[in-house]
């Protein structure tokens, strides 16, 4: 008696690369991964793990791609933190993922349609920024926040007479910035050299004084905004600082154009202006609510011809945004407000309400839920 392999029932890939599912997956996905696709559910099919007809292999296919050709995932983020590193930080509003998808096509990033020569790259997301902090004289973007401070310190302090300048830095201010990532070893990466002043917990004005020479580039004030030093300390505002001879940088670290009444400890970027900075550095996907990206922001006067220097650095070029962050930028600023802004906004009473709403609907399915208060984090990872 004979008998048929079933494994020689399985269906063959063109075969199941024409059923009409598996070709429309393969016109949005792209032939490679969807062919992947079908050779591993033939493998479970042989091995006996499938049914062999091509029903059950095409479900399998079906069930095994991704909605898009990208490997992230959508997720629901329920972590209590509004600004989840390992969730991509801000979501982006309806008005800058509009935004991206015109920008995803062909644009006039670098072109004037007016005279059909070649446009400023980025002009109307600076404007947007300029127009957000009216304090600032002159603006800068570039890929993300710690580019921006590394771009200050190799634009400023590499012109010593051996290479190098000093950057006079408190020591309670040479922060982690996460993954590992430390200031000081940025800042040294440049070129730069550090002027440690103080201790950990207090430093005086005439600290920075004494520190402050002819191989002085700038005085950088950073925000320790993932750590709290309490108890005995002594530390030094901005504004002290501007009549030492050196430009001040602050790097605001979360963003924050303009203050929020429910962050009053958290700096933002026009006071920090106000009160005398030369230069504001920050990132654009935290607080601002959009696209990864590095915020340079000058004062008038000095600040404004720091910017202009700054960007004209060779490196500039390396750490500048694409097309897609500049559309995505700009329209955070210009469009409503962003999902961070609504969330930081929220009523209470409202929360309560919907937390109310989705319980319900989970206990009428058979979940054991209630809803209950909470207290949310703002950022972290």
């Amino acid at each position: 008696m004979t008998t048929v392999d079933p494994r020689r029932q399985v269906p063959r890939t063109d075969a199941v690369l024409a059923e009409p599912r598996i070709a429309a997956a393969a016109e949005r996905l792209g032939r490679a991964l969807v062919k992947s696709a079908v050779t591993a559910a033939q493998d479970r099919a042989r091995r006996g793990e499938l049914p062999v007809e091509q029903e059950a292999v095409v479900s399998a296919v079906l069930d095994s791609l991704p909605t898009t050709a990208t490997g992230l995932r959508p997720v629901l983020n329920a972590t209590g933190v509004l600004l989840h590193t390992n969730l991509g930080r801000a979501p982006l509003s309806a008005a800058a993922r509009a935004a991206l998808d015109l920008a995803a096509g062909t644009c006039d990033v670098e072109l004037d349609l007016a005279t059909g020569g070649r446009g400023p790259r980025g002009a109307a997301a600076i404007d947007a920024l300029l127009a957000a902090v009216p304090g600032a004289a002159a603006a800068h973007l570039v890929n993300n926040g710690a580019a921006a401070l590394a771009l200050v310190a190799v634009t400023l302090a590499t012109g010593g007479p051996d290479g190098r300048r000093e950057i006079v830095i408190a020591r309670g201010e040479l922060v982690e910035i996460g993954d590992g990532f430390r200031i000081p070893e940025l800042l040294t990466a440049t070129g730069a050299r550090l002027r440690e002043v103080g201790t950990t917990n207090r430093v005086s004005r005439a600290d920075y004084a004494a520190a402050v020479g002819p191989e002085t580039a700038l005085i950088l004030k950073v925000h320790p905004s993932n750590f709290v030093i309490s108890g005995f300390t002594r530390s030094v505002e901005i504004e002290e600082l501007t009549d030492l001879g050196v430009p001040v940088v602050a790097d605001i670290g979360s963003g924050l154009l303009a203050p929020h009444p429910l962050l009053p400890d958290e700096p933002d970027a026009a006071s920090t202006l106000a009160r005398g900075a030369t230069l504001v550095t920050a990132s654009g996907d935290k607080l601002l609510g959009g696209p990864q990206a590095g915020l340079l922001l000058g004062a008038p006067g000095e600040g404004a011809q720091l910017v202009q220097r700054i960007r004209r650095h060779p490196l500039a070029r390396a750490m500048r945004v694409d097309k897609l962050t500049l559309a995505a930028f700009e329209a955070t600023l210009r469009g409503p407000a962003s999902p961070t802004r609504a969330a930081l906004d929220a009523d209470p009473e409202a929360l309560r309400a919907r937390a109310a709403r989705v319980a319900g609907s989970l206990a009428e399915a058979g979940v054991d839920v209630v809803a209950a208060d909470s207290a949310a984090t703002v950022g972290g990872g």
